[in-house]
């Protein structure tokens, strides 16, 4: 099997610097961007890297594709999961993209194409800007299959508010659509296309790449004043599902989910 051929079946994460300073990461899984372990630990040290690189000074996050933007956790590998030490690593996945976006000091611009469900709107919402096209609708699905959107509950609510949150949160299998998501704060703007937003994210980028770094890493440190906890207490939040994820409640609802019965 080829490099390509490879990278196209166990997905991938890379990142391309400009030579002004725009870094872009994409992530890509061909199970409709969905995110198993090693892409999330991929995801969090590429985030983490870009941060520390002096010559990047604006992170766009994307994903690969036209059609779903991430599709949260790989259910394959949730299903495997047969003990709590386990099963609080599976969820700290997620937790380690949140945290990186928390502290890396630049500003991470994201690009959401379609749509997002759970770890997904996470993702999303740990972005410092966020554009989206009219096709970017959000499901927290967690509860449906027995969990609840425990880790990426902290980031949701900081843009959602604790209103939108908890509508996503309860209504677990209705979507909302990239309207909503953008009047409840989760985007900035949505667009007609792909090809409308991502001339939006490049002329912000651009703007960004010369505006003073000090003064966007004082501005972030600003945007998330009142996380200083988080990765403590995202580690709380990925145990409370781990030990959920060996119920056989929740194993029988994500096989249900599984097969759509």
């Amino acid at each position: 099997m080829s490099e390509v051929q490879d990278k196209t079946k166990l997905g991938y994460v890379e990142t391309a610097i400009s030579n002004n300073g725009i870094a872009t990461i994409t992530f890509y899984h061909p199970a409709h961007n969905s995110l198993p372990g090693n892409l999330l630990a991929e995801l969090a040290n590429s985030i983490t890297t870009a941060g520390q690189n002096g010559n990047i000074k604006v992170i766009i996050l994307k994903s690969a594709g036209d059609r779903t933007f991430c599709a949260g956790a790989s259910f394959d590998e949730l299903m495997s999961i047969d003990n709590l030490e386990t099963g609080k690593k599976f969820f700290m996945g997620f937790a380690n993209v949140i945290n990186a976006c928390r502290k890396c000091p630049k500003f991470i611009l994201g690009r959401v194409q379609g749509k997002a469900v759970g770890g997904g709107v996470g993702v999303a919402a740990s972005t410092d800007y966020c554009l989206a096209t009219k096709f970017a609708s959000v499901k927290l699905s967690e509860l449906a299959i027995g969990i609840g959107p425990f880790v990426v509950g902290p980031v949701c609510e900081r843009k959602l508010g604790k209103a939108g949150m908890t509508q996503l949160a309860i209504n677990a299998t209705d979507w909302k659509d990239a309207v909503w998501a953008r009047d409840n704060g989760l985007y900035a703007a949505v667009y007609e296309n792909a090809e409308e937003m991502d001339e939006a994210i490049d002329i912000l980028a651009n703007k960004l790449v010369n505006s003073n770094p000090e003064a966007m890493r004082l501005l972030k440190k600003v945007f998330w004043e009142g996380t200083e906890n988080w990765d403590t207490l995202l580690e709380e939040r990925a145990a409370m599902s781990g030990e959920l994820v060996l119920s056989d409640f929740t194993r029988n609802a994500i096989n249900k989910f599984k097969t759509g019965a």
